[in-house]
């Protein structure tokens, strides 16, 4: 299983300690199942599914089947047919009738002071105070059983 794990780490080119922090494992758990100290738990599992969904359960646990689900397949073949288009996440398009932040008009702010404010009723509450507490004494013991004691001045 742990070899299944550095493919999907492989796959998405992640090291060790980004895909801990992208899946939310601890680095140290995932470093004792690449050290073979601890085996993958079933928490590990989920957690890489829940970040990965595209990527078949079964075959991290049991390597049976496709590495990725079929519907991942498909979006990916669908990807390849279409890479004559210009089709970028990066592509921005503009839409003069959406709203800018930058484009709103400013004006005078409201201020709450003309709003009517319900009446809040302070309780006082009493905190029973316990008699102040004094130190009388402070012994350290040393490793050649010896101590010393300290009595504060008074």
């Amino acid at each position: 299983m742990k070899d299944r794990i550095k493919k999907i780490m492989e796959d998405q080119q992640m090291s060790q300690k980004e895909f801990a922090l992208f899946t939310g494992i601890s680095e140290g758990s995932l470093s004792g199942v690449f050290n073979e100290r601890t085996r993958p738990s079933l928490q590990m599992i989920e957690s890489i599914h829940e970040c990965l969904p595209n990527i078949s359960v079964e075959w991290i646990m049991f390597g049976t089947g496709p590495m990725y689900t079929d519907a991942d397949r498909e979006s990916k073949s669908n990807q390849g047919a279409n890479s004559g288009e210009s089709s970028s996440l990066l592509d921005i398009q503009t839409n003069p009738s959406s709203p800018s932040l930058f484009n709103t008009p400013t004006g005078p702010y409201q201020s709450d002071a003309g709003k009517s404010t319900p009446n809040i009723e302070k309780t006082l509450v009493k905190y029973i105070d316990k008699p102040e507490r004094k130190i009388t004494e402070i012994r350290i013991f040393y490793d050649d059983q010896t101590w010393e004691t300290f009595l504060p001045k008074r």
